[in-house]
């Protein structure tokens, strides 16, 4: 899923250059990896095992980590935070993309912290998706 070699290689091709993928994690229901760039950007996923508790651990992050903007077109619900995160539901499934660790532009051609993070955050709901 978002630590494994195909969206890994597909976030490669999408911001043009390749990561370090940490061993994933798994802890109180989620799975999480780092991707080490110049800084590093990590990919949460929390799995939830009811609709009230996907919509309550969304609106949480929403509240917790100071939503800024919502994002439209992107899983079933998404937002964007100050510092660089985009959070994502889909399902019973929430997906946090971390990059408040890279440090400037990364890629090519170079990208932003918050674009990496839209850009990563897409690559693992096509995966998702079956795509």
């Amino acid at each position: 899923m978002v630590c494994q070699k195909r969206a890994s290689g597909e976030i490669a091709q999408v911001i043009g250059v390749k990561a370090a993928v940490t061993t994933p994690t798994w802890a109180d229901e989620r799975y999480s990896c780092r991707y080490e760039y110049k800084g590093s950007m990590i990919l949460t996923v929390k799995e939830l095992s009811s609709w009230s508790q996907t919509y309550g651990y969304f609106d949480k992050l929403a509240k917790t980590l100071h939503k800024t903007m919502p994002i439209e077109g992107l899983g079933q619900g998404a937002f964007r935070v100050h510092d660089g995160w985009i959070v994502v539901r889909k399902d019973w499934k929430i997906l946090l993309v971390d990059t408040s660790g890279l440090h400037g532009k990364i890629g090519s051609p170079p990208s932003s912290r918050s674009e990496v993070a839209l850009d990563a955050a897409a690559v693992i709901l096509g995966c998702w998706n079956g795509d």
